[in-house]
């Protein structure tokens, strides 16, 4: 069983700059590709970011290239968002989800190649 904890989120004006972390417990050390997504109410759960095992490999949504930054640190078993620039319409709860292997079920945009998601973090932004 693995644990995803989400921190990090909070209050930020627009234009201002957040940085999410997550971490994923696990007994013994296993790759996880790891992806942030986002929900607003009434609306389906939408890609943000994902990152390899490795972190050789990065993807984002449109919507974020160039102000979101994903990283990880293995040896923490951990993933960041780092967000700058933030836009009310990036307002939303914001989750962490892990792929063990095998990998490449699904793309890394789709939610169900994720087995292990965390609670998710509010992230609100005030215009």
């Amino acid at each position: 069983q693995v644990h995803v904890v989400e921190s990090g989120g909070g209050l930020v004006q627009a234009g201002g700059s957040l940085r999410l972390s997550c971490a994923a417990s696990t007994r013994a050390f296993i790759p996880y590709d790891m992806g942030w997504f986002r929900q607003t109410p009434g609306k389906e759960r939408e890609f943000v970011s994902a990152i390899r095992w490795s972190g050789g490999d990065t993807y984002y949504a449109d919507s974020v290239k160039g102000r979101f930054t994903i990283s990880r640190d293995n040896d923490k078993n951990s993933a960041y968002l780092e967000m700058h620039s933030l836009k009310p319409s990036d307002t939303a709860v914001y989750y962490c989800a892990a792929d063990p292997p095998p990998f490449d079920r699904y793309p890394a945009g789709d939610p169900r190649k994720y087995d292990y998601w965390g609670q998710g973090t509010q992230v609100t932004v005030s215009s």
